[in-house]
Parts: C-alpha cells; structure tokens; sequence
C-alpha cells in the first residue's frame, strides 16, 4: 500500500533538494506531501502546502511578516501552522513519515516541529549539525538524525546519495508494519526508570511485572530518559509507574551530566497515577570529565571512573541532604497513591556495604532526612534490604501492583 512521507523544507534554497526527494519516494511507489517552512525569498517550486498557508494556520499574518521577519517572530507561526496540518492527518493515517532538511536554522524548525509530533512515527532530520551535540534537537522525541556532510545547497553527485538514501529510510521506515499501539484496558503500561548500578535489580523488577501479567518499558535514567518517561505518562501512555532511580535529581541540584530537569519527579503525583519511587543510584553525580581527569573541585571526594569521561564522585553528609530537599519538594505536591522504598542496605552497586563509595554516614543523613521531611500522603517504607536485592525488588513491585489493582 502506498504511503505519504511528510517533506520540511525551505524550497526558497532547497527546491532542487525537495524535488529529488519527491522523486526518490514516488519511484517507490509512494507519495510525498510538500511543506514550504520558509518565509524569506521565492519559492523554487510548488508546495503541496505553501508558506502562506502554513503561516495563516499559524495565526499569522504573511505579509506583516515579511516586512521584517526574524526567526524568532516567525518561528512560532512556522511551528503551529505545520502542526495544524501534520497532527489531523497523523490521526487519520494519513502521513506515515516525517522528513526534514536543514543546516543550523533549518534543523531548530524542523526539530522543533518533530518534537510536537507522535511517538513511533517515523522523524528522519538530514541535518549539517548531526555530527556534534544533537540533544537541543532530538529532545525526548525518537528522532533520526542523518548527517549530510556536505553543505545542503543545490545538487551534486553526493548530495543525490544522501538525499537518497534518506528518502529510501523514510519509505522504509514509512512501511514497517508494527505499530505502537497501547490497549487501554484494566492493566496499563508500566514505566520503570533504570540506571547501570541497578542494571541487575531492574532486570529482576521487569520479570516480576510480567509475571504479574504487565508490560513495562524501560528508560535510562541520564536526564532526557527520565523526562521521556513522565513525558509519556502525559501523553496517557504510561499509566503506572516503577521509578527506580533517582541519580537525575542529584544530577539537577548539580547542573551536571544527567540532570533530569525541574520537573522531573513531580508528574506522577500531578496525574495521580500509582507510582512505587526507590532513590537508587542518588548517593553519586554523574560528571562529564577529559579521560580519568578528576575534576578539582571533586578531588576530596572519593570517587570512580564509571568510564574515561564520565566521572562518579560520592555526596558527603551535607551534600545528599540537599538531594533529599530537592527530592522532598518534587514530591511535595503528591496527594497519594504513592510508596517511597528506602533500601538501607545501599541505593547502587559502587555504594552498597563493602564497595568503592560505601559511606554509612551520608546514607543515614540522606535517608533520616526522607524519613523525616517527606510528603505524609506518601507511603513511606524502611528496608534493611539492598537496592537490588531479590527481596528488595519484589517488595517494590508487589506495592506497585496493589496501588494498581486497589
């Protein structure tokens, strides 16, 4: 069956581009719906939806626009429009793959487009900025960035390669046949937040939840897995979940490598959805270093290298209680519906009794004051147990699945 791939492009500087690729997709027998996100100069060729059109979607007006357009009037205008026409023909699948082009400003258009758009639906970004940082870009979204190497300006002989190789990826991509699709029903889907300290708990949690008859899906916890996983509980989703680790609070008090955000451990208890929260992995910061350079400021710590340049130094007693306040006003909106596991035994593998990180005194300091200062409407649970502990985790699971089928 024929499908639609979705084009983003400037066709005032990328006509020749945007014509090729509609070539490509059509001689595999699919069709290409042609979006001119431009404003400035003359189209080269005809849009299936002009950028007149696009900014009148968008509640503007083309002709103010254009009087002295900046990127940041027009961008916003660029964004809805597009959304306006993407988001009902999603719904009525209608549009089976989403393809950008851009170099610096064309890339934050289309991205920031892409990142409005569903989960599973194929994002394909040709882009000269994906060979450095691409996070700004790709966000939480399940976007493919495909560096183009060369300059996108007009053809040649390599530029056709790569055009067409992202033209065949997104018919590609366009035609798989597995959708995600989640059922509601009386079982949601669970999701769990997971770190590589906790690697073997999360293993035993996530066969425990399917004995139990559940799904559950897993995200790294390293800053943006934590905010796709509550980003999805918005989206309806994910409807319970495991939040197993906590290392991108301590990250956030820290502004360093896996910092989770402001809003990070606060949806949950906004939606009102079963949640069991475990602080794993929140005793040590996550910090991007040169290889097996220790950073000054962290040289009285102790520490290990989790790999050449990612640095893991340990909280001391002052500095966890400041995870635990943080930790404690995330949660401080929770209304119920909620259980806090502390796992006394150690909160990761570098920590637990007898390893590198082991500090009996900054545990105690950080689980008195949970214990303490955390929200009452919260279900608070003291274990001896170790974070990955067998008892541990099915303790946490089996609460998990009684606030789920109360």
């Amino acid at each position: 069956m024929s499908k639609t791939i979705a084009l983003l492009v400037t066709l005032d500087t990328k006509d020749q581009e945007a014509a090729y690729l509609i070539e490509q997709i059509e001689a595999k027998g699919h069709r290409a719906l042609l979006l001119d996100i431009g404003i400035v100069g003359k189209p080269g060729i005809e849009a299936s939806v002009s950028r007149e059109q696009i900014i009148e979607l968008g509640g503007g007006n083309f002709e103010d626009l254009l009087q002295n357009p900046t990127r940041e009037e027009v961008g916003p205008y660029v964004l809805n429009g597009c959304l306006k026409v993407l988001h009902p023909k999603i719904a009525n699948d209608d549009i089976h793959a989403v393809l950008g082009l851009g170099g610096t400003q064309g890339t934050s258009t289309c991205c920031n487009i892409m990142q409005k758009l569903p989960y599973g639906l194929p994002k394909i970004m040709v882009s000269t900025m994906a060979s450095g940082d691409t996070s700004g870009f790709v966000g939480i979204k399940d976007i493919t960035m495909m560096f183009s190497v060369s300059d996108i300006l007009k053809l040649n002989p390599f530029t056709r390669k790569i055009l067409a190789n992202a033209a065949a990826a997104a018919c590609g991509m366009a035609e798989v046949k597995t959708a995600f699709v989640v059922e509601k029903g009386e079982k949601p889907l669970i999701g769990m937040s997971n770190l590589g300290v906790l690697t073997n708990g999360a293993m035993k949690a996530i066969e425990y939840i399917e004995e139990k008859g559940y799904e559950v899906i897993v995200f790294h916890a390293v800053g943006s897995g934590g905010q796709a996983m509550e980003q999805m509980m918005k989206e309806g989703i994910i409807g319970a979940v495991f939040d197993y680790a906590m290392g991108e609070i301590a990250d956030d008090v820290w502004s360093v490598l896996r910092a989770g955000g402001p809003e990070r451990l606060t949806v949950a208890g906004k939606l009102g959805i079963p949640q069991v929260l475990c602080p794993g992995g929140a005793e040590h910061l996550g910090v991007l270093v040169q290889p097996n350079v220790v950073p000054e400021e962290f040289a009285s710590h102790d520490y290990v290298f989790h790999s050449p340049v990612v640095f893991v130094p340990r909280l001391n007693k002052k500095e966890i209680v400041q995870v635990a306040e943080s930790i404690c006003k995330r949660l401080s909106h929770t209304t119920g519906n909620a259980v806090f596991m502390i796992p006394r035994g150690g909160v990761g593998r570098y920590s637990k009794v007898g390893s590198v990180l082991y500090d009996k005194e900054s545990d105690d300091a950080f689980f008195d004051y949970l214990e303490k200062n955390l929200n009452s409407a919260i279900k608070l649970i003291d274990c001896k147990e170790y974070v990955e502990d067998e008892a541990f985790v099915k303790r946490a699971v089996d609460e998990l699945i009684d606030l789920i089928e109360k």
